[in-house]
């Protein structure tokens, strides 16, 4: 009886003993592989961090090269239109080496029915072109008569870190037009 006891007392401890050893040693295999792991994910932030800073850079280069074209995807007559989806891939506003060329639709009239037109223009002397840079891009504003009496006041808002952009079409005479879209390189 005694020497049962004693041999089941013997296994249970060789039982915790292993226990605590194999314990440990996937205790020290969790703690690497945690590591590793911490490493593999700071790696990425670190390479994100890189493509992001990448591309506001590339927004800048474009911006200050005067080479761009802007995309809208939608518009907005101000202050409470209706939004509508542009779909269709000739509208934009172009700014290369001095000109400006506008291809973009408008809602003109005081009151509804606004009367659609189509902006096609091609600017070649705008008044006040400024580029400013700001904390979240660049604030782009120029002015042109776009061969009419009534002069039109362009401001385009480009958000470097998001990559988007918003242009405003305004003039004393009719509600302002808002295009919401993306810079891309000529």
């Amino acid at each position: 009886m005694k020497r049962s006891l004693l041999i089941i007392s013997l296994l249970a401890l060789l039982a915790i003993v292993g226990f605590v050893f194999t314990g440990d040693a996937q205790s020290d295999d969790t703690t690497s592989k945690r590591a590793a792991r911490s490493e593999k994910q700071e790696a990425r932030r670190q390479r994100r961090a890189e493509r992001l800073a990448a591309y506001e850079r590339q927004i800048d280069s474009l911006v200050e090269s005067h080479n761009f074209r802007f995309m809208p995807q939608t518009m907005q007559q101000m202050p409470a239109g209706m939004m509508r989806n542009l779909v269709n891939p000739n509208y934009e506003l172009t700014v290369m080496d001095g000109v400006v060329d506008v291809c973009l639709p408008f809602l003109k009239g005081y009151t509804p029915p606004y009367y659609p037109v189509v902006f096609n223009y091609i600017l070649t002397s705008v008044q006040g072109y400024s580029a400013v840079k700001s904390s979240e891009g660049w604030h782009i504003t120029f002015q042109s008569t776009m061969y009419t009496a009534s002069e039109y006041t362009f401001t385009l808002e480009i958000y470097s870190r998001y990559g988007g952009a918003t242009l405003t079409l305004s003039t004393p005479f009719y509600n302002s037009m808002q295009y919401t879209g993306n810079i891309v390189g000529i």
